[in-house]
């Protein structure tokens, strides 16, 4: 007899160089990344028709998933969920931007800036 087993797919994966820069961003702001979220969603607007969100928040809600991934604990609405599954979060300091990307395999369209984006 097969036993079965059950695979969790990681919601949103945060890599080494996002990790150290929420850290540092939390700190800054009064939160605790041991303990606060990151929340992170997808609203109407944008160039492409929706645009990704993201803030720190010391609360979960009772519409909220929660996934923790590289020791960071993320909060993500049931109204967003699917449009993120597999996404990476990263951070860019390079010369042509700074700030955190979202690498989503859902998204069939980008805009040139990286903050929209159309399925």
């Amino acid at each position: 007899m097969l036993k079965k087993i059950n695979t969790i797919k990681t919601m949103i994966k945060v890599s080494d160089t996002a990790k150290k820069k929420i850290i540092d961003l939390m700190t800054d702001d009064g939160f605790d990344a041991a303990h606060d979220y990151v929340r992170v969603g997808v609203k109407s607007g944008g160039c492409s028709g929706l645009s990704y969100d993201l803030k720190f928040d010391k609360t979960k809600g009772d519409d909220d998933k929660i996934f923790v991934d590289n020791d960071i604990q993320i909060a993500v609405e049931k109204k967003s969920f699917l449009y993120l599954a597999g996404t990476i979060l990263e951070f860019s300091g390079g010369l042509n931007g700074k700030g955190f990307v979202f690498n989503n395999p859902n998204a069939s369209r980008t805009c040139g800036c990286g903050e929209s984006f159309s399925l």
